[in-house]
């Protein structure tokens, strides 16, 4: 074969129109997704919701609230963990443009420009968003919220440990370490002699003793792979009939799980009533009430399993070893425990316990790892709960896409969108080995590339 040569010589075209652009399946997916938002007014919603934090006439013009809400989702759709990487992928992506309303001549939002309107804009009105798109779940059936699946996992910090400072002296890590060698008899220590200290020192790096100067939220933990880093936890609660998140928090990656279940089980009541308010304001009555909560061993407490019980609500939460227990003037905490044991046990208990280990860490996965938001790279609890909840937003809004196209991001419609090309390519070129002549279709028809001749 040959080696090709580039050919400088052909003059391209001055115009292009924009109809004979290549067109991959993302545009479709994006177009349908636009179409999702726009049946229920988004824009609107989301202009309505931010007016009392813009001043008219005053100062430059910024992007609309819908845009800024649509940039981060993309974040989802795209897998991309910061702020400036949607604003390169949003100004070189021909299917984001469309997308956020931009044409091919406007310049498209920089990352400064996210940063401003997140700083401006409080949690409350992203909680208000992330309601928002759970209530078009509800329309599209795909919100039940009788059976919740409870689970946490570690994101890292945007910040490292050997950055941390004494809470009670505020000396730095390495200068700490300084200390400790001249205690030692060591006057000048080289670095050599601080790392050699820092491995023979016993470990305590305490949270009580230590904070990072610039994100004090992040807390020192173990992660699941052993190592020990600066790390928020995010919880989820899960509808585990439609894979739906009624409920994301965001808290201290040092803090157990039974204290930080029922702020969650409460946020997701609350999210959930709202959208029941708003089903019934439209006269489609959906009583939602929390039925049954499954959670694993983590969660596992006498006072949960008696909260539980006096709310109504049914556990299903995995129970650890402990071997014998004593029951003396814990009565209320043994009818619970041996009622959660009862239907642990039961089929429907163990059906439970299998579906939300397959829904929460799948969710997981695609939330945190498909998705780009594993590694932090925000600071403090309020900015990253703030993308935290529009990022899961648009993890709902993949199922309602799931649901119409197939697949849920733009890349899983790519794959099966290729294979029908490349199985109807194959077919057609099998027909005209017979004899039938065949043309191209125009460039934007995603799904065959290839016609029949009239």
């Amino acid at each position: 074969m040959a080696m090709g040569k580039r050919q400088d010589s052909t003059q391209g075209s001055l115009f292009i129109p924009t109809a004979s652009l290549a067109r991959s399946s993302s545009h479709t997916f994006y177009e349908r997704l636009n179409q999702v938002l726009a049946k229920d007014g988004f824009d609107a919603f989301a202009e309505g919701l931010c007016a009392p934090f813009y001043v008219e006439g005053k100062g430059r013009p910024s992007i609309p609230p819908g845009t800024y809400f649509r940039m981060h989702l993309a974040g989802y759709f795209e897998g991309l963990e910061s702020e400036r990487l949607i604003c390169w992928r949003v100004s070189d992506s021909l299917a984001l443009r469309p997308f956020l309303g931009y044409d091919l001549t406007q310049s498209t939002p920089d990352h400064s420009t996210l940063s401003r309107i997140r700083q401006r804009l409080p949690v409350e009105v992203h909680l208000e968003v992330f309601t928002w798109i759970l209530q078009v779940l509800s329309k599209a059936g795909l919100l039940k919220g009788k059976t919740l699946g409870v689970d946490a996992t570690t994101l890292e910090a945007n910040a490292a440990l050997r950055s941390l400072c004494r809470r009670d002296s505020g000396l730095p890590y390495e200068a700490y370490l300084t200390e400790l060698a001249k205690e030692s008899g060591i006057e000048t220590p080289t670095r050599e002699e601080l790392t050699k200290l820092d491995k023979k020192r016993k470990k305590t790096t305490s949270n009580d003793d230590w904070e990072h100067p610039h994100d004090p939220d992040a807390k020192v933990t173990k992660m699941k792979d052993k190592r020990t880093h600066l790390a928020h936890k995010a919880e989820h609660v899960v509808d585990l009939e439609t894979q739906a998140v009624v409920a994301v928090n965001l808290g201290d990656a040092n803090e157990g799980d039974t204290a930080s279940m029922p702020w969650s089980l409460l946020s997701a009541e609350l999210n959930l009533e709202a959208v029941a308010e708003d089903a019934r304001a439209a006269n489609k009555l959906h009583e939602r009430r929390m039925a049954e909560v499954v959670a694993d061993k983590g969660y596992h407490s006498n006072e949960v399993l008696v909260d539980l019980r006096v709310a109504h609500i049914r556990s299903h939460v995995s129970e650890p070893g402990r071997g014998r227990r004593k029951w003396k003037d814990k009565a209320q905490a043994q009818v619970a425990v041996y009622g959660n044991r009862r239907r642990l046990r039961s089929p429907r208990g163990q059906h439970l316990q299998k579906r939300r280990a397959e829904i929460v860490e799948r969710g997981f996965a695609d939330a945190y790892d498909t998705g780009g938001m594993r590694r932090r790279h925000l600071r403090g609890r309020s900015n990253i709960l703030k993308r935290l909840l529009i990022h899961i937003a648009g993890f709902n809004l993949s199922l309602i896409m799931r649901k119409m196209l197939g697949a849920g991001t733009p890349r899983g419609f790519a794959a099966p969108v290729k294979a029908l090309r490349t199985l109807a390519k194959a077919l057609l070129l099998a027909l005209g080995a017979q004899g039938l002549r065949f043309r191209r279709c125009h460039p934007t028809n995603t799904l065959c590339g290839v016609d029949f001749a009239h």
